[in-house]
């Protein structure tokens, strides 16, 4: 019996192989026993894969994707000239697996090929892998294992009955699952997932915040490396993303590092407590949900036999204490998180897979997530068998590429998408005589305070903001000072992009200052603020955004996200405008200051920031210019 377990993930693809009777082992592609997925397409259209391509992607990065897994619902990709199926890129990557363990098998073929998949894909998406699969030249029987499952089957030996839950933060996406075990095998009680989160975002925010250490230096050549033009742009913006990917890593095991900068920047010292800075809100979003969905299963999490932590970006200490806080147990890990899921997959019953007794099914995810059956290709639609190939991949079944529409804009970096974040309204049908209700989690504002300004003190990393700002699409039609729902039936913009309740909070600012709307709310470096927005631009470099969230709790908890990002003292006061009133706290650090504002009741936020003030810029001048300037009434 030859059986081989691939774990295609986002950044890389691990493989384990039993045959002959021994125990199963890691096939090291390129003597590694992590392969890049990343896909490289030749001017001819031939493929290359792993690190051959992440290579070659120094000499053309526009023709390189590193994460095609994360692309699986745009159909194509465009690559330089050419437009690759993402069935054909993935295809590649697990004809170049195949092709290395035929080689250690002496050419013998592989009885059973079992791959993974997240718990939330759904039929669709099983589908191109499946796809790929045939299109790779598998020619055996194929077995599809949710991720969760492999890593329960990995991790513990559990008796009919127990459960555990799955914590996996990979690359691109971040999952959590409760797996028990039944007398013919394991079950999926409940899972979920953020599709914005993953060690990828983690890049990206480690990114931003070099960026603003060394870009006020030369503004003009820090913006050629974010938005590259020419080949020798695009080759210094992947060295310098392989170069914070890597500072990431080594700030899992050292206090702090260094990264490497190109010409004309001076290399940028970061902590790990910046990093974790910078990561905590996000974190803290998915320990939220791990605890809500242990919780929507009626167990408690001492209740189960464990929380395991799967994927690279799980090595972020910052996980592990978060989880042991918030969730009140340990979580287990092992030396390498990213080879459990396919080791996993080896000791799953064939047909020990069952669904989930319950219809837990999320809001806007795919039904149907667990796969029971092996596929047997020989019956299983309309792909075809592609015939094994050696040496460079070259583009297969274009035929599937007409219809598809080429979505470019997803390619690059990838930011977190603040419209999945906010509070988690976790709804599940009732499993027993006891319903269970979780209401959103809600991070405490502190304790109202009186006029006069207080000093506190809070941890992190001040953050400089990129404003991003979206068109609010309300107005007041209601007399008088709004309340909460006033502010979710505004119907009209004023000339300035404003809603009723909007203007309210701006007060005369969009009169003197310039405002623009579109784009998303939120800082940077901070996630997790969802609703529209407007910015303008104020005087001596100060910049004002005003955020329309969804409700109040919402405005609430952005504010309590750019809070928690600073680390120099913060002045607090309340405020009182138009009808209004409210709260401030403000921080200075560096030159750079920062100030969030939200109105009693109401689901509006404000955020002032000041880009440039010297190292003589403090907390309570920034206060003072927000009362003096900003303060609705003034």
């Amino acid at each position: 019996m030859r059986l081989l377990s691939v774990d295609l993930g986002t950044s890389n693809t691990v493989a384990v192989l039993a045959a002959h009777g021994r125990p199963p082992r890691v096939v090291e592609v390129d003597g590694s026993a992590t392969m890049p997925s990343a896909v490289y397409c030749e001017e001819d259209g031939t493929l290359v894969v792993g690190r051959d391509a992440e290579r070659r992607a120094r000499l053309d990065p526009a023709r390189f994707e590193p994460n095609p897994k994360r692309r699986v619902d745009d159909g194509v990709l465009l690559l330089g000239d050419n437009v690759v199926p993402v069935t054909d890129a993935l295809a590649a990557v697990l004809r170049r697996v195949f092709e290395e363990t035929a080689r250690q098998l002496g050419g013998e073929p592989l009885d059973e090929v079992r791959l993974t998949h997240p718990a939330q894909w759904g039929l669709t998406r099983r589908n191109v892998l499946l796809s790929a699969a045939r299109l790779a030249g598998v020619t055996g029987e194929v077995v599809l294992v949710p991720e969760p499952v492999a890593a329960a089957s990995h991790y513990a030996s559990l008796a009919v009955g127990q459960a555990l839950a799955v914590y996996d933060l990979g690359a691109g996406t971040f999952d959590v699952a409760v797996v028990a075990a039944t007398q013919s095998g394991f079950t999926v009680l409940a899972e979920t997932g953020l599709p914005d989160l993953g060690g990828l975002d983690v890049d990206q925010a480690l990114l931003e915040h070099v960026g603003r250490q060394i870009s006020h230096r030369d503004p003009a050549s820090w913006q050629r490396l974010l938005r590259p033009e020419s080949t020798a742009d695009r080759r210094a913006r992947r060295a310098l993303q392989e170069d914070v990917r890597a500072a990431k890593e080594s700030l899992s095991r050292h206090a702090h590092t260094e990264v490497p900068m190109p010409e004309p920047f001076e290399d940028v010292l970061v902590n790990r407590s910046d990093l974790e800075a910078l990561v905590r809100p996000s974190m803290l979003r998915s320990v939220e949900l791990l605890a809500s969905t242990i919780r929507s299963t009626g167990m408690a999490p001492n209740q189960l036999a464990g929380i395991y932590l799967v994927g690279g970006a799980s090595r972020i200490p910052l996980v592990a204490n978060m989880i042991a806080e918030h969730v009140r147990v340990v979580p287990t890990s092992l030396d390498q998180p990213e080879t459990a899921v396919a080791l996993g997959a080896h000791h799953v019953p064939k047909d020990g897979i069952t669904p989930r007794s319950q219809d837990l099914t999320l809001p806007g995810r795919e039904p149907d997530t667990v796969v029971t059956k092996p596929v047997n290709p020989a019956v299983s639609g309309p792909y075809q068998v592609s015939t094994p190939v050696t040496g460079p991949n070259p583009v297969q079944n274009p035929a599937t590429s007409g219809a598809h529409q080429v979505n470019p804009s997803t390619s690059g970096s990838y930011p977190v998408n603040p419209a999945t974040s906010g509070p988690y309204q976790v709804g599940y049908p009732q499993t027993g005589p006891q319903q269970f209700n979780f209401p959103n989690v809600a991070p405490q504002r502190p304790a109202k305070r009186g006029p006069d300004r207080k000093v506190l003190v809070a941890a992190g990393a001040v953050v400089a903001l990129v404003l991003a700002v979206a068109g609010g699409i309300f107005v007041l039609n209601r007399p008088g000072t709004p309340d909460a729902q006033d502010c979710k039936t505004d119907v009209a913009l004023d000339d300035k992009g404003f809603t009723g309740c909007m203007r309210l909070l701006a007060g005369a600012v969009p009169d003197s200052g310039t405002c623009k709307s579109g784009g998303a709310p939120g800082v940077g470096g901070v996630s997790g603020i969802k609703g529209t927005a407007v910015s303008c631009s104020v005087q001596d470099d100060y910049s004002v955004q005003y955020v329309l969230t969804e409700t109040v709790t919402g405005a609430d908890q952005g504010a309590e996200a750019v809070v928690r990002s600073l680390k120099s003292d913060i002045v607090e006061a309340r405020w009182e405008g138009n009808g209004l009133s409210g709260e401030y706290r403000a921080a200075a650090d560096g030159g750079l200051g920062l100030l969030v504002f939200t109105a009693d009741g109401l689901p509006l936020l404000g955020i002032v920031t000041k880009s440039s003030g010297g190292e003589e810029l403090t907390a309570d001048a920034v206060a003072d210019f927000f009362e003096r300037t900003v303060q609705p009434g003034t």
